[in-house]
């Protein structure tokens, strides 16, 4: 052992400040930061008739859909020469959700004003989060044809010699969660630690929370932290309509996510991608960032009921204790709360009964808003997103309102107004999501 090792371990190292330098957003509200800012201010909804489906076809014709991105190479911002040959070129092994996770990642860089060649590449990672990815079915046209029999059954006998040879051989590349991380590191010769996160909507702040772990620690000088997630696919949107509470139905009200409100039908499905650079405060200061706020906390909770049915109220007020605990801050520091705010019932009320355990006589007090009432479920893409729309509010000095609520459902009984109202640019808040399944991820952070 040389004597920096034992140097190491006699030292017990102080956390490393983290803050963050960069945004990036793929969304229904827009591709850049303006007009999804301009879109949160003034009361706009993202939610409008799916064009990308056959939407006649579905139980509800509505969805948040990212219109603005195309996958077009010029919607990842100004890459350069060399990076734009490189995207261009594995375009075609990127499903959408990768495609538009790797776009908020460059788009977050341009605007954190770095580029190659400005970090130390073995000091730098990438860490997103994903929901699992789905194929598309036409993926599989040519391989099912060459396996169906003479009475146009498919045969399962014919798959290994007819079927497979069909498929192209970098199919798998396409739809693997842990490739947006990798296409993003590649893409910026970036060495350092490098994870992949898939906890459905937990897994933007699981990410951002290990990102702000691993700069703290002093593993890492910088890291993006992102997200990128979709509801609205051929297969993933029959699979949302199978498995999750939807706003069913073909009138206007459909189109509505009412978070918290006396008359949501539903969830609204939505798909887009966000990232942020984080850096440790000492990197950002020496280059000259300007900085935007800082990560103080994260936490992570799972709740199961003995039946080992999910335990959701727990496992948010646990995660709302614990990063308050990490962040070294009270409930009544906190300025305001980015909910979940799903728009079904149960899950409303599950984090209402979890936010009100655990904010006390807070609960009629605290600014609670929920974005996803501009723009849908975005799947794991929504976390981060959302904590772009609060850093954006901060700069504003302004937090929307949740979009489209007039009537308080009894059973969640906490502060959420419809009307956009004042707030300080430097005050804490917390961003809330949780899986169906009881995972729970909660990110605090300080506006600058």
């Amino acid at each position: 052992m040389d004597s920096f090792a034992l140097v190491s371990i006699g030292v017990r190292m102080q956390p490393r400040r983290v803050v963050i330098t960069g945004m990036g957003q793929i969304s229904p509200l827009g591709i850049d930061l303006d007009s999804f800012s301009s879109a949160l201010q003034s009361g706009t909804s993202g939610i409008r008739k799916i064009e990308s489906l056959p939407a006649e076809a579905l139980p509800s014709p509505y969805a948040g859909e990212a219109r603005e991105f195309t996958g077009n190479i010029a919607d990842f911002g100004e890459v350069g020469k060399e990076q734009t040959r490189s995207i261009r070129k594995n375009l075609k092994v990127m499903c959408r959700d990768i495609q538009m996770g790797v776009a908020a990642a460059q788009r977050a860089l341009q605007h954190s004003g770095l580029a190659m060649g400005d970090y130390d590449p073995v000091r730098s990672g990438v860490i997103f989060g994903s929901d699992y990815m789905m194929t598309l079915p036409e993926e599989f046209d040519k391989a099912t044809a060459a396996c169906l029999n003479d009475e146009g059954e498919f045969s399962f006998e014919k798959w290994a010699e007819k079927g497979l040879p069909e498929i192209t051989p970098l199919w798998l590349l396409k739809y693997l969660p842990n490739m947006p991380a990798s296409h993003v590191a590649i893409f910026n010769d970036m060495r350092g630690p490098n994870n992949s996160i898939t906890l459905r909507e937990a897994s933007a702040g699981a990410a951002l929370g290990e990102a702000m772990m691993t700069i703290a620690r002093g593993h890492a000088d910088l890291i993006i932290a992102g997200s990128t997630g979709t509801r609205v696919h051929e297969t993933r949107t029959v699979h949302s309509f199978l498995q999750d509470p939807i706003a069913e139905g073909t009138d206007e009200g459909a189109g509505q996510c009412l978070p918290f409100d006396l008359n949501r039908r539903g969830m609204v499905i939505g798909e887009g991608a966000g990232a942020l650079v984080l850096e440790s405060l000492e990197h950002a200061e020496a280059r000259g960032a300007k900085i935007l706020g800082e990560v103080l906390g994260q936490s992570i909770s799972t709740g199961w009921n003995a039946d080992r049915s999910p335990d959701r109220p727990t496992a948010i007020a646990n995660a709302m204790a614990i990063v308050c605990r990490d962040a070294g801050i009270g409930a009544g520091e906190i300025q305001h709360i980015n909910s979940h705010g799903l728009g079904a019932k149960q899950s409303d009320w599950d984090e209402a009964a979890g936010l009100t355990k655990f904010l006390g006589e807070l609960a009629n007090k605290t600014p609670v808003v929920a974005m996803k009432s501009y723009f849908g479920n975005l799947g794991a893409g929504g976390g981060i997103v959302e904590v772009i729309g609060s850093l954006l509010a901060q700069q504003q000095k302004m937090l929307p309102g949740t979009l489209g609520f007039t009537t308080r459902d009894p059973k969640c009984d906490l502060n959420i107004g419809c009307e956009p109202q004042e707030i300080s640019s430097d005050g804490v808040f917390v961003s809330l999501n949780f899986s169906p399944q009881g995972q729970a991820s909660a990110i605090a952070i300080r506006g600058v």
